[in-house]
């Protein structure tokens, strides 16, 4: 059986074909759960990193840092606090718009938030392990360790998700034929 669309306005019925019948607003609902669920685990990933950084400063061996070291410790906590931030601005902007019927336009905002906190986070974890492999083996394997975190950051991260498209692009067709 076939739900009715006939009670409810134009603008209300859903405008996807993707097999949901729902609204608008509850499509920015759903949305909105999905997107809470990554920043939950984006802030953890990123509290247990900047908890690292932050201890690293009051351990006696921060002293034997050399100045390059040092450097990208700085670099580091800042872009852990960029990283908090950003997670925490759909958070406060939920709170601005709550009540004015927004979600819409709160989803669209919030996402492309969490693609630049991915983007902080992923340099965050790329130069949190160059810089313990490089203050704890040297500074041609903490090279190595950059080079590899970035090109599994590069494959996990943009690779693998056009190759899963491609792959389900791949069965749609071969399902139509």
């Amino acid at each position: 059986m076939e739900p009715d669309h006939r009670a409810a306005p134009s603008s209300e019925l859903d405008d996807r074909r993707d097999g949901r019948d729902e609204t608008r607003n509850e499509r920015a609902d759903r949305n909105w759960e999905e997107l809470l669920q990554e920043l939950r685990v984006m802030q953890t990933g990123t509290q247990i990193l900047t908890g690292f950084l932050l201890a690293v400063a009051f351990t006696p061996r921060f002293e034997d840092m050399d100045e390059v070291q040092r450097d990208l410790y700085v670099v580091l906590v800042a872009l852990a606090a960029l990283a908090t931030i950003l997670a925490l601005a759909p958070v406060g902007m939920h709170r601005a718009l709550f009540g004015r019927r927004r979600k819409p336009e709160l989803v669209r905002v919030a996402a492309r938030i969490v693609k630049i906190d991915l983007v902080a986070i992923s340099a965050l974890t790329i130069g949190v392990t160059t810089l313990i492999i490089d203050f704890t083996v040297d500074r041609a394997a903490g090279l190595i360790a950059l080079v590899s975190s970035l090109v599994a950051v590069l494959l996990l991260w943009l690779v693998l998700p056009r190759l899963v498209r491609r792959e389900a692009e791949r069965t749609r067709e071969d399902e139509r034929e």
